[in-house]
Order: C-alpha cells, then structure tokens, then sequence
C-alpha cells in the first residue's frame, strides 16, 4: 500500500472510538484509506457504528497533520510499518477480524516464521513459575524447533520468557500497550534493546498515543494472534494473562496451562482453565509437542526426514517456492505456480502426508526443517 494510503490508516487509528473493525469497514466502504477523507459526511453516517463525532472527525480531517508527523517518527527511526492488506503482514494476525490496520515493528523479523509461541503469565511470579517459564523455553530449543517466543516485556512471567528465549538462542518478539517509543516499565529496557538484535517489538500504538492501562489489554489480542498457541505458565484468579488466555480461544488457537498446587491463589486461574477445558494441561515440551502436532527435530534425527528427491515437477515447483520464504499461504501458492486450487489443494496435503511441508494456520504452509 503507498506511504498516502499508510499516512490515512494512521489517521483513522488516531480517532477516538475508531477501531481496528470500524477502520477497516470505512475502508471497504468507501475503496481505500485515502477515500475515507474525502467522503461527505452524510455518507460516513449511514455506514453502521459511525456516528456524528467519528463522521466529524474525518472530515474535519485534522488528525492527518498527526499521522504526518508519525510517518516522520518512523521514518527516523527505522520502524517498519505493516498494513493489514501487506503479504508481509502476520498470517496468523491477519485471520484475526480485530487485527491492527497497522502493525509497527522495530527489529528484524519474519513474524511468518513456521512456529510462534506466546507465553504469558503473572507479574507477581514464583520461582516455581519462573522455572517453568525457563525449562519449558529450554527445551523448545533443545528439541530443535526455535520457534518465535511472542509476550507482553511486563514484569514476572513475561520478562522472563523474553530472557530466556535470549539466554537459549530463540528469536522473541515483546507485544508493547505503548508506541514503541516508550518502554514500559523501563527496567526493561536493556532486555528490549538486546531483542532488537535477537527479534522485534511491536506495536500498534503510534509514539502519540498515551499511557493508558486499557492499551495493555487491547495489546494482548496481538500476543495470541501472532501464535500458534498461547501458554499460561502462572496465573492468579484474574489478570491480563488470562484476557490473552480467552483471546486466543475466540481465534481457535490451542491453550495450555501449567497445573499449580491445590490452594495456591497465584495459579488458581491456570488451574481454573484446565479444570474449565480452557486449556490443556502442560508439564514440558512434548504436551506442546502433542498439541500441536509437533515432531521433536533434533540434530541427530534429521536425517529421518525425506529428502526432496523423486518429486514431481509440481511439487518441486512448490518446494523452490517455500525455500525462498519460510510460510506462504495457498492462495499465494496458486498464484506463484498457477496450479488450479483444488489441484494445489490434494497437492499440498499428499506433500504434508509424506513429510515435506506442514500445514499453518490461516490456510498457510511451510517446508518441514531438513
């Protein structure tokens, strides 16, 4: 989408009562960014859920003065800007009907990156906690499957999965309630500079938005849908970790929850979500595993895997593809190979069948690690 169509997008996140869903139906209505702010206003109130004081403030259009000065402050300082409608934008997120309009990131990562966890928890961690957080980070290493370790940088369970994902070598992405100009809390702040080299923070709050605690439970719908599952290490009775919990049962992501003791009011509420179904009991990584479908890679295992030998000229076609970028969903596929889609549909499935690719989220696939 051009810088125009960006600068309009942020102009409507900008207005209050506009969200994500209202935005992006302005945008279907009225054909683009862009032509929301050309729209009379008696057009803008006959699209439901506008009414005079969002209609107004479009076409008073004085929020675009704002959103220029935006695109300045991230040209500046070199955060990248993902526009729902983007190839690059998050699969996962994208298949989520509350998902940003923009997304701004500052790091360097593929957040289509074949596996994504989120682990969330409570701020007032225990060492019990704290040590389920890192085994449990340790192991998705050793097991060969690095994936993307997604939380909130808060304090407690969260700052510890973005440590620990840095201690093993994982790639981990902190989902901020501010613009990512401010850290919060600002303890944090040499663990977010080191994930800039080691992943991202994102946001889809502008560096004018303020400090609001409502921002950092509307952020926790980005935690649960950039990933494949959502993992609630500690938990009390109440608490962000299982808003972000619910989150991702309404997007039909798994959920698992580490058990606590019987009585102990800082994991009653993983203990509710089991005892509820809301989530999976999880002890180590192959509960993961077992979840979601996963196979242990180990270095020493993967000569197991099949070779990409003895394919077909449409399979190796779809193989060249995959290598090149790690996930690509099978509307792109079918445009990349012109294969008919009901065609690359019995394709795909008889490469997952043998091995060579597994399924994602969102109609997406990617190849399995040799």
């Amino acid at each position: 989408m051009p810088t125009t169509d960006l600068k309009y997008l942020i102009a409507l996140d900008m207005i209050p009562k506009v969200g994500s869903i209202t935005a992006k139906k302005l945008v279907a209505y009225c054909g683009s960014a862009e032509a929301v702010f050309r729209e009379a206003k008696s057009s803008l109130q006959k699209i439901r859920g506008i009414n005079d004081v969002i209609a107004q403030a479009i076409v008073t259009q004085q929020v675009l003065q704002q959103a220029e000065k935006e695109l300045e402050y991230i040209q500046k300082n070199n955060i990248a800007a993902l526009i729902y409608t983007d190839e690059s934008y998050p699969i996962r997120l994208k298949n989520c009907d509350d998902s940003p309009t923009v997304l701004f990131i500052k790091g360097s990562i593929n957040l289509n990156h074949a596996k994504v966890v989120s682990i969330v928890g409570t701020r007032n961690a225990t060492p019990y906690g704290l040590e389920c957080c890192e085994r449990l980070v340790e192991q998705l290493g050793m097991r060969g499957h690095n994936p993307i370790v997604v939380s909130g940088l808060a304090y407690g369970i969260d700052v510890c999965a973005h440590k620990s994902a840095l201690k093993y070598g994982l790639k981990t992405v902190g989902v901020l309630g501010t613009g990512l100009n401010i850290i919060y809390p600002s303890q944090h702040r040499s663990i977010a500079n080191q994930m800039l080299e080691q992943g991202a923070l994102v946001s889809d709050f502008t560096s004018q938005a303020l400090l609001d605690r409502n921002n950092f439970l509307k952020r926790n719908r980005i935690i649960a849908g950039l990933s494949d599952a959502t993992i609630v290490v500690e938990s009390g009775e109440k608490g962000g970790a299982l808003i972000t919990a619910d989150i991702a049962m309404s997007y039909n992501r798994d959920v698992l929850a580490f058990p606590g003791r019987v009585g102990d009011t800082g994991s009653k509420g993983c203990n509710n979500l089991i005892k509820k179904n809301k989530a999976a009991l999880i002890e180590s990584v192959e509960d993961l595993e077992y979840a979601l479908g996963w196979d242990a890679a180990k270095k020493e295992d993967a000569k197991q895997l099949p070779l990409f030998t003895n394919l077909g000229e449409k399979e190796s076609l779809v193989v060249s593809i995959l290598e090149k970028k790690e996930v690509e969903t099978i509307d792109s596929l079918c445009r990349q190979t012109e294969i008919p889609i009901s065609e690359l549909a019995a394709l795909l499935l008889g490469m997952e069948f043998s091995g060579y690719i597994r399924s994602l989220p969102g109609k997406a696939y990617s190849l399995l690690k040799r």
